[in-house]
């Protein structure tokens, strides 16, 4: 399949935006807990940086790998970027919500709309690969973040990494998560159908460690792990 025509943030107009902290929470067992790790993930990489700049890319929706760290490391500051207007209204209400407005520079667009004479000490990219239709922007998107870092620095990347459909039985286990917090029979039918459509994750955890790497990092690190979805870390090539 072509996905090269695809935009990805069409796919997250205002009421997919609105509905997405509660979705992605269902969607996601452990959602909270993965990116406290990651929190943690990126403070133990950094040590006793006390001025850190990271760059978040997809921080649309809920915020929450800033709300994470800024728990951790309240004197962290942030950019993040988002092409979907909606989910970036999303964050900032989230980040007023948190008191956290003043840490953060929300910016409308992609990481290849930034400027490259900025080098960040570290970076996110969470729930962003499998909306990317294709391995060459995939590789593509993690290059731009790549060319933004300090060397060594590290990137925390989250996300599912099994085709779909090549798991039956994860999907099953998907569907009855989906029942568990209420959905009807006929609902779970119709999420697991758009889940079906409106994807393209790596498929594997070698998949996502060969685009890394292709990309300019090395060292590939899970620390996270929940059906269909994982969380790793990896570190800009010195």
């Amino acid at each position: 399949m072509d996905h090269s025509t695809e935009n990805p943030a069409a796919k997250f107009d205002s009421s997919r935006a609105n509905e997405y902290g509660q979705q992605s929470r269902i969607a996601l067992a452990g959602y909270e807990a993965c990116h406290d790790l990651a929190a943690c993930v990126l403070t133990a990489s950094l040590g006793n940086i006390t001025s850190a700049r990271i760059l978040v890319v997809g921080v649309g929706g809920t915020a929450q790998e800033i709300i994470s760290l800024s728990a951790l490391e309240p004197t962290w500051s942030f950019v993040a970027v988002d092409p979907s207007p909606s989910m970036l209204e999303t964050a900032a209400e989230q980040l007023k919500k948190h008191g956290l407005m003043d840490k953060v520079q929300l910016l409308l667009g992609t990481v290849e709309d930034l400027p490259t004479d900025t080098a960040y000490d570290a970076a996110t990219l969470i729930g962003v690969l499998h909306h990317i239709p294709g391995d060459d922007p995939k590789k593509k998107l993690l290059r731009s973040i790549q060319t933004r870092l300090k060397a060594g620095a590290p990137l925390v990347v989250a996300a599912n990494h099994y085709a779909y459909a090549d798991q039956p039985f994860l999907l099953k286990v998907w569907g009855e998560r989906w029942r568990q917090q209420g959905a009807t029979a006929d609902e779970v039918r119709a999420k697991l159908g758009k889940i079906l459509q409106g994807a393209d994750p790596p498929h594997s955890e070698s998949a996502v460690q060969g685009l890394l790497y292709e990309a300019g990092f090395s060292g590939f690190q899970r620390f996270f792990s929940s059906l269909f979805w994982g969380a790793w870390v990896t570190h800009k090539v010195i």
